[in-house]
């Protein structure tokens, strides 16, 4: 946007400044003055990029009622032709143009100044025309001669508006520098990456980066999803820490890549984890599995598979709300998303009815998102029954489960309970489906990256040649995933008594964050916060929803310093004694502060 633009260009120095007016005629409404005052920065084009230029400016995209112009003051005989209609003149200050610049104005300009009108075909004489005369030529042409004798143009130009209501976005030729569609072809040019705008803020990543400069003592973190103590420090698992320690001891341990595909040996103990040690797809070698770079790697994986594979495949459909990287994950892969609704706001519960009118209506083989359980953001799940109709649904409308399985062990407690639509599909359903599958939050390896991407196939060839594709996928993208984490995972997954420790241990931190929600909900049920809190402790998993405001959860923030999501999300493992009567203190004065809206 040409705002955007403007607050990067930065002041540049006088020798370069151009000034340039254009005069518009008042509308009968009056709201409508365009005023083009003085350049505040230079811009080099090479004469392809130029033309380029050019060709994607039609009027058609300037609006007439905002009486937007361009002008292009070194090709300033070809600028009428860009003018729409109400825009009578242009007049041009060329004082500050560079000598070299002169002799493509028209004879019939001053050296000080030039008025241009619109004509049907305008054009102007070729700096290089001899004495005798030459033909003259349009700005089409005059690039291309431009192009090919491998000049460089200078275009220095700047808008300012008097009236807030002028579509500035419909400034083609703006939009065209917003992008960055220039290049560094002179000496003055302070960076090749001028055009290179900063990104906003990740909404979760970066209340972390707001949190750590924050210097107030009181400051609580809860936005983003990980596991503290009660003491609010980060959380290693004790089997972990045995089998490093363990690793650390072995000199035999080496350190090679690994195959594309991951660590043979895990393939089957994820499965296992994931659809039951009875399940006939494992025994008959139907699923496809690679170790992929935990959730986000399996997605974006899986993305690519069905953009290059699966073209009927174009539409993901994801609940609303949903963790916020999902539809970019998928955008990047080259699909369209579209939303299914998931939470009802005045019942604080899933909204199941119209999330089924909803994917009546999708495209057969439309992708259907599902959160496996411990739903982020809402922590509402769809009960057994509801998962049987999905199910049925999905078989009925040809439409194609993909399964986030993020949070096994977190919901419940209970690693089969948490699984329980994958090995629905799966098993019982008899279905073709995308499951991922991560490591991070239910073994605590945030940073190892350690995830696995299965996909059920309806036979053995087809898993062994969807593998095969998904491997020239996975290539070109990261080659070869991380070994560490994967061996953690493997022999944590391999030692049986390891294995129940670690159940056992999730357990513990499950329950740990039950009993955090009971606190919460008890702590604003006795101050008799206004709304109800029920929900607090109907919701499972890592997250509540609760329901707050955007308005309120800024206030929460700014005003108390307790980082959260603006959708009102918070993590619950960021909650510990020492710091929940200040939080409950917090949302009490927030709600009646600020209205819900």
């Amino acid at each position: 946007m040409f705002p955007t633009l403007s607050e990067n260009l930065g002041e540049s120095v006088e020798s370069s400044l151009v000034s340039l007016h254009i005069v518009v005629p008042r509308s009968s409404a009056g709201n409508t003055v365009l005023a083009v005052s003085r350049v505040h920065a230079q811009f080099f084009f090479s004469p392809r990029l130029f033309f380029w230029y050019l060709c994607n400016s039609p009027r058609k995209n300037v609006s007439k009622s905002n009486a937007l112009a361009m002008t292009l003051a070194p090709f300033c005989g070809s600028a009428a032709g860009l003018l729409p209609r109400n825009v009578s003149r242009l007049r041009v200050d060329s004082k500050a143009l560079p000598s070299s610049f002169l002799s493509w104005l028209p004879t019939s300009a001053t050296p000080r100044t030039l008025d241009i009108k619109h004509t049907k075909r305008p054009s102007l004489k070729h700096p290089h025309a001899r004495a005798e005369g030459r033909e003259q030529e349009n700005v089409s042409s005059l690039l291309l001669r431009s192009l090919a004798s491998g000049s460089v143009v200078s275009l220095c130009l700047s808008l300012c508006t008097r009236s807030p209501a002028t579509s500035l976005s419909s400034f083609s030729g703006v939009s065209a520098l917003n992008r960055g569609y220039f290049s560094r072809t002179m000496a003055t040019q302070s960076s090749l990456f001028d055009g290179v705008q900063e990104a906003p803020p990740d909404p979760i990543l970066g209340l972390e980066v707001a949190f750590r400069a924050d210097q107030d003592p009181r400051k609580v973190n809860l936005g983003i999803g990980a596991y503290r103590t009660d003491d609010g420090k980060p959380y290693v698992f004790r089997c972990v820490r045995q089998v490093e320690q363990e690793m650390a001891a072995d000199p035999n341990l080496y350190k090679e890549y690994l195959p594309i595909d991951g660590l043979p040996e895990l393939k089957k103990q994820t499965q296992e984890l994931l659809f039951g040690e009875d399940s006939s797809a494992i025994a008959e070698e139907r699923i496809c599995s690679a170790q992929v770079l935990s959730g986000t790697g399996g997605l974006r994986v899986a993305g690519e598979f069905l953009r290059y594979f699966l073209p009927h495949c174009k539409t993901v459909y994801m609940s609303e709300p949903t963790w916020p990287n999902h539809p970019n994950i998928f955008k990047k892969a080259g699909l369209e998303v579209a939303t299914y609704p998931y939470w009802n706001p005045a019942t604080k519960g899933v909204d199941f009815e119209n999330m089924k009118k909803t994917l009546e209506s999708a495209a057969p083989y439309s992708v259907l998102l599902l959160h496996a359980c411990a739903h982020n953001p809402t922590g509402v799940d769809l009960n057994e029954a509801q998962w049987r109709e999905i199910m049925d649904l999905c078989k009925r409308k040809r439409l194609v489960p993909m399964i986030d399985n993020a949070y096994q062990g977190y919901a419940s407690g209970d690693l089969q309970r948490d699984s329980f639509s994958s090995r629905l599909f799966c098993n019982e359903g008899n279905m073709e489906l995308f499951v991922c599958q991560s490591f991070a939050k239910n073994m605590g390896l945030y940073g190892e990256r350690i995830g696995m991407l299965h996909i059920v196939c309806a036979n053995a060839e087809r898993a062994k040649v969807v593998l095969s594709q998904v491997k020239k996928i996975i290539r070109p993208m990261y080659s070869s995933p991380p070994l560490h984490g994967a061996r953690i995972v493997s022999r944590v997954l391999g030692d049986p008594n390891m294995k129940a420790a670690w159940m056992s241990e999730l357990k513990e931190l499950a329950g740990r964050i039950k009993s955090v929600r009971s606190a919460l909900r008890s702590g604003l049920e006795a101050k008799q916060t206004p709304g109800t809190w029920r929900h607090i402790t109907e919701q499972i998993g890592m997250f509540s929803y609760t329901g707050l405001s955007r308005e309120q959860a800024e206030r929460m923030t700014k005003h108390w310093h307790v980082y959260m999501m603006n959708n009102g999300r918070i993590s619950l493992a960021g909650l510990t004694q020492a710091n929940l009567p200040y939080v409950v203190e917090a949302i009490d004065e927030v709600v009646r502060a600020v209205p819900a809206s």
